[in-house]
């Protein structure tokens, strides 16, 4: 009798279990798909702080010249000043899905000279060390490794058509 007792207490127990981890699934797929879902958004590089006092704030003269939008199927294009580019990236959001990792793969970019002052190489080499991001009073903050600075996007504006 006991140990048929001891037998379906374990069985109650892996249900148990076993309930929590689905739950912990379905919640997990939900946050992914949720509102830190970037697939489809277009951005605009409106500043990038540096956490060098000496370099400060470097404020962007014409935000529509560097953006940046996230495609559905994990690649992210880029318009850098007078060049383009693309590459991969990666999203995890966290469990408030305004925050969570975000990593970039190599970015691929043309290399046309624009006038100065030259941001384009700036931006496409650091976004390879972002690895986190923050969605904030509609703006997103994709912050560096090693706290080396934040880049600020305001979500991009639609190009108005000529009259």
């Amino acid at each position: 009798m006991r140990l048929l007792s001891a037998g379906l207490w374990f069985l109650r127990q892996c249900k148990i279990l076993l309930g929590a981890c689905l739950f912990a699934a379905c919640a997990t797929s939900q946050t992914s798909s949720g509102p830190a879902s970037f697939a489809g958004t277009s951005w605009q590089l409106v500043a990038i702080q540096s956490m060098d006092d000496a370099q400060g704030t470097t404020r962007i003269a014409e935000p529509a010249r560097f953006t940046l939008r996230f495609g559905s199927d994990g690649r992210a294009s880029l318009r850098l000043d007078c060049n383009r580019g693309a590459g991969n990236y990666t999203l995890a959001p966290a469990g408030d899905g305004r925050s969570g990792t975000l990593t970039f793969g190599p970015i691929a970019a043309t290399r046309a000279l624009c006038p100065p002052p030259r941001l384009d190489e700036r931006v496409s080499r650091d976004l390879g060390y972002v690895r986190g991001y923050l969605l904030k009073d509609g703006k997103l903050f994709l912050s560096l490794m090693a706290d080396a600075a934040i880049y600020e996007w305001a979500p991009a504006t639609e190009p108005k058509e000529p009259r």
